[in-house]
């Protein structure tokens, strides 16, 4: 649920490593935004958000907990709410502020009615594309509105689409072999016409029964297709394409996606090690090990499984980051890339 014992140890000797002999930090630490922040204070604050979360998602009105920055970047137990008026809620733990941020319901973006068509400049990822058809824009199957396809990810031999499962496996009720299509049904795709692919694997989403929640990591789904059906880039007005080498994500991290409904957008990760409540249609599902990412505008419904890459500039561009899936109107949720790609045994096709 959240770091292991283990993880804390080895932050601690990270620590150790990266002060100079006078002790003090040589540059901004891994997993943080700002200056002069030790990965003992980030430890500290992992092991704060795995004592209290429990008790915090007990309550009623809560929906998520998470590591974030606080006043003079101090790592802070992010606490997300339904609605503002939670009562219960104690102002710190074990030394560390417990910040409140109104986030409203967590949904997973592809449950969420699809907002109104909006110009997204000559080229709309929500239409048809010619094979091999760009990452980034609209995908799905039957039973399901619409998502965006993530990524072309490959085991060595075959060529896979990354999406959420909830995308390309309808929660679970998909079978193996059905096929995926472009665009998405909302979209005006169709089975078989607009098939590019078919279900390969998808991780199963584990949903809360009675007062019983397992923990999930990853919402994910990939299915089998080729380089002539799908090609490696977004469309010319997105990122391009995504590089290989992955990215961890860390605190304040400037990020980009290209996605189904909103098109190109930026933003930054402001919570780490989430662990969140998450809505669908057929149920509430927690996840665990999240990245939270803030950003006005940067995800709506449909842009379920959009991939999250790095927005840096030279070689730590367009690394990717986490895959999106869920949301609320000023949140956007994603699962980390490598427990994804790692699931799947798989990595980022570059092209």
């Amino acid at each position: 649920m959240a770091p292991s014992l283990g993880r804390l140890l080895l932050l601690l000797v990270v620590e150790a490593l990266w002060l100079t002999p006078a002790g003090e930090p040589r540059l901004p630490l891994p997993g943080f935004g700002g200056d002069g922040l030790s990965q003992e204070a980030l430890a500290a604050a992992f092991a704060a958000q795995e004592e209290i979360s429990p008790d915090l998602m007990a309550i009623p009105g809560v929906v998520g907990t998470a590591v974030g920055l606080g006043a003079g970047d101090r790592p802070v137990v992010m606490v997300y709410l339904e609605y503002a008026a939670v009562p219960g809620l104690p102002a710190s733990f074990a030394g560390h502020p417990l910040v409140r941020e109104v986030t409203g319901r967590i949904t997973a973006l592809g449950d969420l009615p699809l907002p109104p068509a909006r110009a997204n400049g000559p080229i709309d990822p929500r239409g048809p594309f010619p094979r091999p058809v760009p990452i980034g824009v609209s995908t799905g199957r039957t039973g399901v509105t619409a998502g965006t396809i993530g990524a072309r990810v490959t085991d060595g031999r075959r060529t896979y689409a990354l999406s959420n499962n909830h995308v390309f496996a309808n929660r679970n009720e998909a079978n193996l072999g059905d096929n995926v299509i472009q665009p998405g049904v909302a979209d005006g795709g169709s089975d078989p016409e607009h098939a590019f692919g078919t279900l390969a694997d998808f991780e199963e989403i584990g949903f809360c029964r009675a007062l019983a929640c397992p923990e999930n990591h990853v919402d994910g789904a990939i299915a089998e297709t080729s380089p002539d059906q799908l090609a490696a880039a977004t469309p010319s007005n997105g990122y391009g394409a995504p590089r290989t080498g992955t990215e961890e994500a860390s605190l304040m991290l400037a990020v980009q996606k290209y996605g189904r409904t909103t098109g190109h957008t930026r933003g930054k990760v402001t919570g780490i090690n989430a662990i969140l409540d998450v809505n669908y249609r057929t149920g509430r599902a927690r996840f665990v090990d999240q990245i939270v990412i803030t950003g006005q505008g940067f995800s709506a419904g449909g842009d379920s499984g959009s991939l999250i890459v790095t927005d840096g500039g030279g070689r730590k561009d367009r690394r990717p980051v986490a895959l999106l899936f869920a949301g609320s109107p000023n949140t956007t949720i994603a699962n980390p890339i490598d427990l994804v790609l790692d699931r799947f045994g798989v990595t980022v096709d570059p092209g």
